[in-house]
């Protein structure tokens, strides 16, 4: 039985090594928006069914570091839907060691559009819970 969230969800499972560090050794915040990018991509071009590309990304939330050898899970849900365009909910998460409990590490939306081979916008013909 397939849920509900499977249609509209990615998750993406990363491990924070030293080149992805700042001087500081903790994740480097560009780093970070790309694998929300990455997992926004994964998570738009499965619900429609398409190459999608990123129009915009919106409310990057830096609450608390990533450190060195830490392992981060994103979610990345599908919110919204327009014409040729989807919002993604981004949630980057870390937790020090396998097993232990995670916590909040960023959040923000990205606007996904779908294109054609010529990359020209097109329709997404699916709504969310369809």
């Amino acid at each position: 039985m397939r849920s509900e969230a499977a249609g509209t969800e990615a998750r993406v499972v990363e491990i924070v090594f030293p080149h992805h560090c700042n001087h500081l050794g903790t994740l480097f915040g560009g780093q970070a928006l790309a694998w929300m990018d990455k997992a926004a991509f994964l998570a738009a071009s499965r619900f429609c069914g398409r190459t999608v590309v990123t129009a915009r990304s919106d409310r990057i939330d830096f609450r608390r570091a990533v450190r060195l050898g830490e392992i981060v899970e994103l979610v990345a849900t599908v919110v919204g839907v327009g014409r040729s365009s989807m919002t993604v909910r981004v949630g980057l998460s870390s937790e020090a060691t396998p097993g232990a409990p995670s916590a909040l590490a960023t959040s923000g939306e990205f606007v996904m559009v779908a294109v054609d081979q010529d990359g020209r916008a097109v329709a997404v013909d699916r709504a969310i819970g369809a």
